[in-house]
């Protein structure tokens, strides 16, 4: 379980600064700054409690998987900025988009957490293991 936590809040911050980089170059910032916060590490790294609801949705078909785990991710989102918002912590905030919720979730984001969660589910996967050649 610690290499899943560790795995996932890599790839989430990895993901992030490539994502707040695109958003700058959209912005024509040629810098590429991307950006994260600390408190994402932990944040990202809960989708490591997804492993057993990813083995259990395996056998079924994309397009059921990548909503599911969309919805967990708004859940998970939604419960988190809540939290560190009442601390004034909370390191985003999506209060000027038509499609926030409370200014902690982004409705419009869903096909970017389909997508998350479909590489997380990758990530928790259990490694096949190849059969040695003679």
């Amino acid at each position: 379980m610690k290499h899943d936590f560790l795995r996932c809040g890599l790839a989430g911050w990895c993901f992030e600064i490539l994502f707040t980089s695109f958003e700058s170059f959209r912005r024509r910032e040629l810098e590429l700054m991307g950006k994260t916060s600390l408190w994402m590490f932990p944040i990202y790294g809960m989708a490591a409690f997804l492993k057993p609801l990813c083995l259990l949705l395996k056998r079924f078909p994309v397009l059921v998987r990548a909503p599911f785990y969309s919805a967990c991710i708004f859940l998970a989102e939604y419960a988190s900025g809540s939290l560190l918002k009442r601390y004034h912590m909370c390191p985003w905030d999506y209060s000027g988009s038509r499609a926030n919720v409370k200014g902690v979730i982004r409705l419009d984001y869903a096909p970017c957490w389909m997508v998350a969660g479909l590489i997380f589910e990758k990530l928790l996967s259990p490694a096949k293991k190849t059969a040695a050649k003679p």
